[in-house]
């Protein structure tokens, strides 16, 4: 799988993500511009000791990324699309994108990927959840889907042991 932050504003959520996608074998696909250094202290404390191990890729405009990803099959998560993110059949191959935080994916982008885009559902009152948040509900519903391939499915306690 693969997770692509468009413009992303605040380190802090990029550094959780970067996290997450470490944890599930996830490529993440940053568009800029950044709002941020990749350097910043907030960012590498997010994504604690976990981001030298990120699969991590810079593109300096998402034209940039669709050039180098042709063919490319991109969700498009967005609070303006009328399909709901558990509605849509993911592939291990598959690009899941989330915008920036405080506007979103451009619709100039949207409009192109119309069959593709993808919402969580939530009440009215708010605008939006958390990226970073978002980011973990979507993609592991993606994962799902796919049996949660290559992860590690059980676990054990550290002292005593399960009956």
């Amino acid at each position: 799988m693969h997770i692509i932050l468009h413009q992303p504003e605040i380190p802090a959520n990029t550094g959780n993500i970067g996290r997450t996608c470490v944890a599930t074998g996830t490529s993440l696909h940053l568009i800029e511009p950044l709002g941020f250094r990749l350097t910043e202290k907030d960012l590498r404390r997010a994504g604690m000791d976990y981001w030298k191990h990120l699969d991590v890729t810079r593109y300096v405009n998402f034209d940039e990324f669709k050039t180098m990803h042709p063919g490319a099959k991109i969700w498009m998560a967005t609070t303006k699309a009328k399909r709901l993110y558990t509605d849509a059949a993911f592939g291990p191959d598959d690009f899941i994108m989330f915008g920036k935080e405080s506007a979103g994916i451009p619709e100039e982008i949207l409009v192109e990927y119309e069959e593709t885009c993808i919402r969580i559902p939530m009440l009215s009152q708010i605008r939006s959840l958390n990226l970073s948040n978002s980011v973990a509900v979507v993609l592991y519903e993606a994962l799902r889907q796919q049996n949660f391939a290559q992860m590690q499915l059980t676990g054990e306690l550290h002292r005593l042991h399960w009956k």
